[in-house]
């Protein structure tokens, strides 16, 4: 367990800290009510697209919670993905 200093720092322990080193960088993904952290070394060649698809997930949640998006029937659903 930790807690966030007043600057937003935030501890991470002894034993949560295996395999880190001074100046590594770190990644944080929001996902919903988790933090997620990762080493930037350990994130795969497919970061930006990860990144960027992450970042889609939020803004629709976002819309989602606005009561933004359509609300319709599975035969109604099927029907306009065969306009496209």
């Amino acid at each position: 367990m930790t807690k966030m200093s007043s600057k937003g720092q935030v501890v991470i322990p002894a034993e949560m800290r295996k395999g880190l080193h001074e100046g590594d960088k770190l990644i944080i993904i929001r996902n919903d009510k988790q933090l997620i952290m990762k080493k930037a070394t350990d994130m795969d060649k497919n970061l930006a697209e990860d990144i960027e698809f992450a970042k889609r997930t939020e803004e629709a949640w976002r819309s989602y919670d606005k009561g933004e998006f359509k609300s319709m029937g599975s035969k109604d659903f099927l029907k306009l993905l065969e306009r496209w």
